[in-house]
């Protein structure tokens, strides 16, 4: 039972780590049962994610190609998704403002652990200096949001 509640919260950090912590004082966990089990899931869930990345942006393209074909064969107007959405002017003004350090620390934070890491390294995986900042990150937001998690529930 109890390395079943550890490796739930380490799945559970893979995608989502912003919540995972307030599980731990729920599951009778400590604090460092807590943040080791939900840091080491998002470092897994960012390293996968980010190093898969460009996998991951190629086959966007090839299917948004492929639909393009189809519809073109089938004689249907293509509906173009809108590349200006609230979430894109978001994420672009993170990156015009906090820069390198900012986009690699918060968005995995904020918006999940395979998003944040994708968009990452869609930005600036050409740095060498972005995994580890992401790793930093997820260490010190792990240590902010586990303490957090103990100060409402504990």
């Amino acid at each position: 039972m109890y390395w079943s509640k550890l490796s739930g919260l380490f799945l559970l950090s893979i995608i989502k780590f912003f919540f995972t912590p307030l599980g731990g004082p729920a599951l009778k966990l400590s604090f460092l049962e807590t943040y080791l089990s939900c840091v080491s899931g998002g470092i897994f869930g960012a390293a996968i994610f980010y190093f898969s990345a460009s996998y991951f942006i190629r086959r966007a393209l090839e299917k948004r190609a492929e639909y393009h074909k189809k519809c073109l064969a089938e004689g249907i107007e293509v509906i173009e998704k809108r590349k200006f959405t609230r979430t894109n002017k978001f994420i672009v003004r993170v990156k015009m403002k906090l820069g390198i350090f900012g986009t690699a620390m918060w968005v995995p934070l904020f918006l999940s652990v395979p998003i944040g890491s994708i968009v990452t390294a869609k930005f600036y995986g050409h740095d060498k200096r972005t995994f580890p900042i992401i790793v930093f990150g997820m260490f010190f937001n792990g240590l902010v949001m586990t303490s957090i998690a103990y100060f409402i529930m504990g």
